[in-house]
């Protein structure tokens, strides 16, 4: 760009320079937003339809001009655009797609334009400081920042954080946690978020990452990486479970988090209001480590059902209240810790569930197989709960069982056999006279049995079963035939279509 106006101006340099330091933001920033500002005043005196562009040199401060037009094939806005052919007439080699740059001569700011050349730059400054601020807090998204109490607001709590505001929603608040103006408070930087007002800080106190990080600065082995959380679950300001875990068999994880005498732990404890904190020991072992988040209750088996993501857990009768906890607590965390649902149970619970269980698939072998009740249980003593397995099984699997002979087997499997062949019929027919769905057989969960029970309620297909709630379902299937969890796993199973569409 040639330069019309190219005399120095060093105090437009000074500016440059006091603004970006007493505004904290770059010397570029400041520069751009003068430009951007003299371009504005420039086309207030030559038209605001002109693409009219100003440069400062850094060094010198001059001010340089100039009107652009670009070299097109054809014309859509006559004031910026040129045609090859009218473009040449100025310069010889131009192409389509470059610019005729017009210099312009200095313009005298008057008192109106000066206005608008400082309004834009103010707002460039405060533009570039809160993209500044942004980028700043952007960075500590993660972390635990300290601030002032400024004020209140419907319950959220507006903490100065040095140079911004950060927001303490109601909902990130430890419940009955109480604050005032000056307040000092710690939290956690949940997100930051970039608007027209400058960057909006959100802090929780009430998430498991704030737990973390508390433990983190209380603890040197955690922040150094040789002992692991592995999992957190919180109810805050009541109690928390936290699981660690070591690849250092000379620590103690464990030991380490809660430290002498508990005083580790116990600053955690403060900082949160009180808030109980369980500290256990992680385990590969599914089973252990179920054993170790019921804590402190004893627990007397663990039953896994990995493919309902189910654990059923059996207590002795006097330590029930305690794995079940206030309100459902301890095991409401233990759950969440573990990452599936935990079914508790006394002994006499499962005792009983067991017996109507067996009972229920007695009496379902003695009338499908015409066996007496000693054979009916052999079979459930070997862990055979459906007619089809017992048709489907290797026939040397049947003959190994006490009792049992080679022949005793091939008529038990032939009479299994015959058995679902013929309700297999009679439920092929029933389908076709009740109206049921194609949809509705291809259910997870469902057997041919629960099927017609649904249909002779009116559940004909997958959208009539999604509209159901668990405990309906259970209701008309019975409550021996499926659990909560297997309940809501069906129903799901149902609703999934509605999500694909």
């Amino acid at each position: 760009m040639s330069n019309v106006e190219n005399m120095p101006r060093p105090e437009i340099v000074l500016v440059a320079d006091t603004v970006a330091r007493e505004k904290n933001i770059e010397r570029e920033d400041v520069f751009v937003a003068m430009e951007v500002a003299i371009q504005k005043a420039a086309r207030s005196k030559y038209g605001f339809e002109h693409d009219i562009r100003a440069e400062i040199d850094r060094k010198t401060g001059a001010i340089s001009m100039a009107r652009y037009r670009e070299v097109v094939e054809e014309i859509e806005n006559e004031v910026t655009q040129l045609v090859l052919e009218d473009a040449q007439m100025y310069d010889k080699k131009v192409k389509v797609g470059e610019f005729i740059i017009d210099p312009l001569p200095p313009i005298d700011f008057g008192r109106i334009a000066a206005q608008t050349a400082k309004q834009v730059i103010m707002q460039k400054v405060r533009d570039a400081e809160r993209n500044k601020q942004f980028e700043e807090y952007k960075e500590k998204v993660g972390t635990i920042v300290n601030g002032t109490v400024k004020r209140i607001e419907f319950g959220n709590v507006v903490l100065d954080i040095g140079k911004a505001e950060a927001i303490l929603r109601r909902d990130e608040v430890i419940p009955r946690e109480k604050f005032k103006n000056g307040d000092r408070v710690r939290a956690y930087v949940l997100e930051v978020r970039r608007e027209a007002k400058g960057p909006q800080i959100f802090l929780s106190r009430t998430c498991p990452e704030f737990l973390v990080k508390l433990f983190t600065s209380e603890v040197p082995e955690i922040y150094d990486g040789i002992v692991r959380i592995m999992g957190v679950a919180r109810d805050p300001g009541s109690k928390a479970k936290v699981s660690v875990a070591t690849d250092d068999i000379t620590v103690d994880a464990v030991g380490a988090a809660v430290g002498l005498r508990g005083i580790r732990v116990q600053a955690v404890v403060n900082e949160l209001q009180g808030e109980k904190i369980d500290v256990i020991p992680y385990s590969e072992d599914k089973a252990q480590y179920i054993v170790s988040a019921l804590a402190p209750s004893e627990v007397s088996k663990v039953v896994l059902d990995e493919e309902n993501n189910r654990i059923e857990v059996v207590v002795p009768q006097e330590q029930f209240s305690m794995a079940i906890g206030r309100r459902g607590q301890n095991v409401k965390l233990a759950s969440i810790l573990i990452g599936s649902d935990i079914d508790v149970l006394t002994e006499d619970q499962e005792q009983e569930r067991r017996q109507n269980e067996n009972k229920v698939r007695s009496q379902r072998f003695m009338e499908a197989l015409d066996v007496d009740d000693m054979i009916a249980h052999l079979l459930i003593a070997e862990g055979f709960s459906k007619v089809d397995e017992i048709a489907l099984v290797d026939l040397s699997e049947l003959a190994e069982i006490e009792g049992f002979d080679e022949d005793v087997a091939k008529e038990l499997q032939s009479r299994a056999i015959a058995f679902v062949a013929k309700r297999n019929e009679e439920f092929a027919k029933q389908s076709k006279n009740l109206g049921i769905d194609e949809g509705l057989k291809n259910i997870d969960g469902l057997d041919q049995d629960m099927i017609i029970v649904l249909a002779n309620n009116n559940i004909k297909t997958v959208d009539d079963l999604g509209d159901l709630a668990a405990d309906e379902l259970i209701e008309i299937l019975g409550e021996n035939a499926i659990s909560e969890v297997e309940a809501n796993k069906i129903i799901m199973g149902a609703r999934a279509h509605w999500f694909e569409e």
